[in-house]
């Protein structure tokens, strides 16, 4: 297999559409507006071409689209398809930034998301109010990965002033908005 057949100049000069082999899989592709990407083929179960994107030419310089078209020629020694590889590495780090997110952060992600299909203005007013009130306070903060039931029963026996009555627990005083709030958390 001979590899490394484009030069530096080649990777500049070229401006006809289509593909151009560097060998081992790694292509120089050029579309149809002139822009130019790095691209690795290669053939799974037999005989099913994938193509995997290994980025633009602006950002990804020749010699590295050959380090990045190595390493995908590892994986396929190893009968391993390097794209499910990338997408299981990315679905790791997104759930690992996700974690990190504090509470607060995905209420307000989640109440922004489905307000608009909220049959009132009353309901989507009452989803930030409640979690505002009775959940900002005690978890708002908290990362996602680390909250546990713990954190739940603290929020649902926390007191609250019930009208006119002495402090109550927030489950026995307000048992609706407690079924709620712990529905919306």
């Amino acid at each position: 297999m001979v590899i490394e057949r484009l030069s530096a100049r080649r990777v500049a000069t070229v401006t006809g559409r289509g593909y151009y082999s560097d060998g081992g899989g790694l292509y120089l592709r050029v579309g149809a507006a002139g822009n130019k990407s790095w691209v690795f083929r290669y053939k799974i179960r037999g005989n099913k071409t994938r193509e995997m994107g290994l980025g633009a030419l602006q950002t990804v310089s020749l010699a590295e689209a050959r380090t990045r078209a190595a390493k995908a020629r590892l994986q396929r020694l190893d009968d391993i398809d390097p794209i499910a590889v990338r997408r299981r590495e990315r679905q790791a780090t997104h759930a690992a930034a996700a974690k990190g997110q504090t509470f607060k952060e995905c209420a307000e992600g989640y109440i922004a998301a489905h307000r608009a299909g909220w049959r009132s203005q009353k309901h989507a007013q009452q989803w930030p109010n409640t979690l505002r009130d009775y959940v900002y306070p005690l978890i708002g903060a908290l990362p996602v990965a680390a909250m546990d039931t713990a954190h739940i029963m603290k929020i649902l026996e926390q007191n609250v002033a019930g009208d006119g009555a002495p402090p109550a627990l927030l489950w026995t005083a307000r048992p609706e908005t407690a079924s709620r709030v712990r529905g919306r958390i």
